[in-house]
C-alpha cells in the first residue's frame, strides 16, 4: 500500500534517533499491511472520525503518528506526543491532522 508523509508533518517528526527509527519500523509496517495493520500497532482515535494512529513499539513509544486513508492511500498527517505523556499535545496534534487530512482530500 502506498504510504506517504504531508510535507507539513515532516518538521513534526521525532527529533531522537531511537524515536525515528521505532517510527521508521511502524510506518513499514503500514506500507505492508494497510489497512490489516491492527492493534497494537495501530489504533482508531476517540473522537476524530477517520483519523487512526501508529503506535511505535507497540504502544511503548512516547511518539504517535497520526493518519487517514485517502482512496487506496494512507497519508501520515502529522506527528505527536502519545495522550498520557502530554495531553494537550496529543489534542493539538489531533486537530493538526484533522486539518491536514480534510485539506489533502479536498474537502
Amino acid at each position: 500500500m502506498e504510504v506517504i508523509i504531508h510535507a507539513a508533518a515532516v518538521p513534526e517528526y521525532p527529533s531522537d534517533l531511537r524515536e525515528q527509527l521505532a517510527m521508521d519500523h511502524v510506518v513499514g509496517k503500514l506500507r505492508a499491511l494497510g489497512g490489516l495493520l491492527g492493534f497494537p500497532h495501530s489504533s482508531a482515535i476517540k473522537g476524530a472520525p477517520g483519523l487512526r494512529e501508529l503506535r511505535p513499539r507497540a504502544g511503548r513509544s512516547s511518539w504517535r503518528a497520526f493518519y487517514g486513508r485517502v482512496g487506496d492511500t494512507m497519508v501520515v498527517v502529522a506527528f505527536g506526543p502519545e495522550a498520557t505523556v502530554s495531553p494537550r499535545g496529543f489534542e493539538a496534534a489531533c486537530r493538526r491532522a484533522q486539518e491536514r487530512l480534510l485539506e489533502y482530500k479536498g474537502e
